[in-house]
């Protein structure tokens, strides 16, 4: 039985959250060492007035005879003697100080009382502390919305920033401080990118030019030789042959280049686009090519709205299933397309094939460019029409066409040969 261990997962709080947790566990911290110190000499004070207490109700029984301090002693003027004894008083009058018993029992009041006064003192202490604990979460919440707003300001102007506006800036204004610094820092990094796209699509358009021409002038040299013999089996006609396979796959390199090239940027205008009525369009035109190769094509065609460029999405279906039917199985082969909506109600398309069994490993491979798996065989090949080698760029180009549509890729190899490709698009909205 094998069983998946997870890993735990972690609190993805937001910047203001922890600030706000910051400020209340620090003043959380300090009402408590400062309620701590309080307590501390309360309970010191309380105690010294204890003991005092103590000593006055508690202290040793002093059953004095008044009439004997109040009596002149010997050889004292018998004047002096009553002046300074006063009043007479009853014969053989004492104090008489509390029992045992009551002085425990006031004892006890006193330490019952100092410890309610203490009680309350903690209760009343820890409820203002927990209050205003609370006031100063609220508080320190507002402070640190406060504090981010700028942040949040930079991060909506870069998020509305695509390869199409680059133009755009943050341009914050205020204080020189740290936020303004990455302000500044993420306005040099646009202006950089903004030139460094500006020279990407001048290349693309001069490279479309130079590039294509001289190779369309080779094709036309060769032709008109190739006419110009007229022998089906002279060696001029081989040679010829041979050198327009070659120049057609240089054409094929190029399109691919400059294809992977303009569309690893992101779609500056997108429109609704269907997958199904895409995906009908590309399979018939891909019927004849299927016909000869023997290879069924299956169909699952629910509609799959989206958002995207169109021209782009075509050609990524192109490159599916032409990759379909060239790593097909040699006997039975079939290409099944899907699509639809997926469970999160994304536009969903899917092209699945039998072939070469492909290792898990290997997968990821599959869409670097001019990258071929060591075990993947053509065994779908029909003479002049799959024989040529590809480029070794239409993966690459799928996965350039997704990314710039914000969409998704997955591959999946198949467990008896094959390959299942998934493809979807962002929710329209």
């Amino acid at each position: 039985m094998n069983i998946d261990i997870l890993p735990p997962r972690r609190w993805n709080a937001t910047i203001r959250t922890r600030l706000t947790v910051l400020y209340a566990a620090a003043f959380f911290i300090a009402g408590a060492f400062l309620i701590g110190i309080l307590y501390v000499q309360m309970h010191q004070a309380l105690g010294s007035q204890l003991v005092v207490r103590s000593v006055v109700v508690g202290g040793p029984a002093a059953d004095t005879d008044m009439e004997e301090q109040r009596a002149p002693g010997p050889g004292r003027d018998a004047a002096a003697g009553e002046a300074a004894a006063g009043p007479a008083l009853p014969p053989r009058m004492r104090l008489t100080l509390p029992e045992p018993d009551l002085v425990a029992d006031a004892q006890r009041q006193i330490v019952a009382a100092r410890a309610e006064a203490m009680r309350r003192v903690m209760l009343v202490s820890v409820v203002a502390l927990a209050a205003t604990g609370v006031l100063a979460a609220l508080l320190g919440w507002l402070l640190a919305g406060q504090a981010l707003q700028p942040l949040r300001q930079i991060t909506a102007t870069v998020r509305g920033i695509a390869d199409r506006n680059l133009h755009q800036r943050i341009a914050m204004s205020g204080p020189r401080d740290e936020i303004k610094d990455l302000a500044d820092t993420l306005d040099g990094m646009l202006e950089r990118l903004d030139r460094a796209f500006d020279s990407q699509q001048r290349f693309i358009a001069n490279a479309s030019h130079e590039l294509r021409t001289p190779l369309a002038i080779n094709r036309t040299l060769i032709e008109v030789a190739m006419l110009k013999d007229g022998r089906p089996d002279s060696r001029l006609m081989h040679i010829g042959s041979t050198l327009l396979e070659v120049n057609q796959r240089h054409e094929r390199i190029i399109d691919g280049l400059l294809m992977l090239a303009g569309s690893e940027q992101e779609i500056a205008d997108p429109r609704d686009v269907d997958l199904a009525q895409v995906a009908r369009h590309v399979l018939s035109e891909s019927e004849p090519m299927a016909r000869d190769c023997g290879v069924k094509l299956r169909l699952r065609l629910d509609p799959a709205p989206g958002r995207g460029d169109a021209v782009l999405l075509e050609r990524l279906l192109h490159n599916l299933v032409d990759n379909a039917l060239r790593y097909n199985a040699a006997e039975g082969g079939w290409v099944e397309l899907t699509t639809g909506r997926d469970e999160q109600g994304r536009a969903m398309l899917r092209v699945e094939n039998p072939g070469p069994v492909i290792p898990d490993y290997e997968v990821p491979r599959l869409f670097e460019p001019f990258r071929r798996l060591s075990s993947t065989e053509r065994l779908a090949e029909t003479p002049g029409t799959l024989s040529r080698r590809g480029a070794g760029l239409g993966l690459s180009i799928v996965q350039a066409i997704v990314t710039s549509h914000r969409g998704g890729i997955q591959a999946r190899a198949r467990t008896d040969g094959g390959l299942a490709i998934t493809v979807w698009l962002p929710v329209p909205g």
